[in-house]
Parts: structure tokens; sequence; C-alpha cells
């Protein structure tokens, strides 16, 4: 795998308040450069939700209402979430589910393409017990030791999300490859079929 081919391309983690759409509480994207975490450019941001984090919500992600009580709303970060996103390939675990809060927060963006490392680990690993990111980050052995915050919090989760793109890539030999085996169907970035042969 050539990495020098690829794309701008942020992997990115939403957490979110628990309610149904859910509201975002923390976003976070860490930009793969030349197949290398870029942690200096990753970004971060916390956001006070119109609507109070569910308990569940906060056992998972540990974020309580108080935690998040001086944090901005949602449109005082929109716009320095919109430009780091701006024109770059998205990658998630489960990505759907990224690219469909981000949307419903973000009208106006659509990304170049979105990579699902789920998806892809399924295509890649069809093998590996199971395919949820704490299995493989324990079945693929990752080394978290660098990554902030814990699990369940989005900077932690990005990084997760970019060793596993990182070690599930190098099974394929090209960019195109891995669009193929790594992009949802309807989603940004779906390879174009080949045009059938003409005679001229």
């Amino acid at each position: 795998m050539n990495f020098e081919s690829w794309p701008r391309l942020l992997v990115v983690d939403v957490e979110g308040n628990g309610a149904t759409p859910p509201d975002l509480v923390e976003v976070a994207t860490l930009p793969l450069v030349a197949g290398t975490l870029d942690t200096t450019s990753a970004r971060a941001w916390l956001v006070r939700p119109p609507v109070p984090v569910t308990p569940f919500a906060s056992r998972v992600h540990k974020l309580t209402n108080a935690d998040l009580a001086s944090c901005p709303p949602w449109s005082d970060v929109a716009d320095h979430v919109a430009a780091t996103l701006d024109g770059a390939w998205i990658c998630a675990h489960n990505a759907s589910v990224e690219y469909r809060v981000l949307r419903r927060h973000l009208p106006d963006w659509k990304p170049a393409g979105v990579l699902d490392t789920l998806r892809l680990s399924r295509a890649t690993l069809p093998d590996a017990p199971k395919h949820n990111l704490d299995a493989l980050i324990s079945h693929l052995n990752l080394d978290l030791t660098e990554a902030s915050t814990q699990r369940h919090r989005a900077p932690f989760d990005a990084h997760a999300a970019a060793l596993l793109l990182l070690r599930l890539a190098a099974h394929h030999p090209t960019w195109e490859a891995l669009t193929e085996a790594a992009v949802p169907p309807g989603l940004p970035g779906v390879p174009e079929p080949e045009s059938p042969p003409t005679l001229w």
C-alpha cells in the first residue's frame, strides 16, 4: 500500500447525549498523513447539548452534564468543525453513524468519501472473533498507550480507529482496492463502476 497516494483523510469519532436523535457532546478528528497519525493536528471539541445527557450515555463515555455545563453550544463550534472537515475523506468505525450525525449537525457538509473500519475489518479479517472496536483492539494488539482520554471518548476512539485502518490497509494493494472494501453502499466515495467497452 502506497500511503502517499491517499487523499486528505481524517479519522473521526463522535459521542452523543443519548437522545433520539442524538445531540453531539464530543467530536474528535485525527489526520492521517503518509501512513502516520498526525497527532499534532488532532482536534477535539466538547459541546454542551440542548438536551441533558442521559445516565446511560454518561455511563458509556463518562461525560456528565456537570462536565459539559461550561462548554460551548454546538452553534459556537459548528463552523470550526466544518472548516476542519471541509474537503476531506472521513474514516470511523461503523462510519454510517458518524456520517449521519455529522450531516444532521452540518447540513451543508459532505465528505469527499467515507471509509468504515467495521466494514473493512469484516472484509479483511473474516475469521476474527468479533468486529467491534474493543474486540479488534485486542485481536490485533493495537498499541493505544499514546491515545488521549479513555475508551468511548471521541479522541481515544478516533486514535484506535486510525491504528486499525492502517493495520487493515496493509492487506490492500491500492487506495482503489481499499475503498472498494471499506466504503459503505450509498455513502460518498463508492467507486464508480467501469463503463462498458465501446467500438469508438
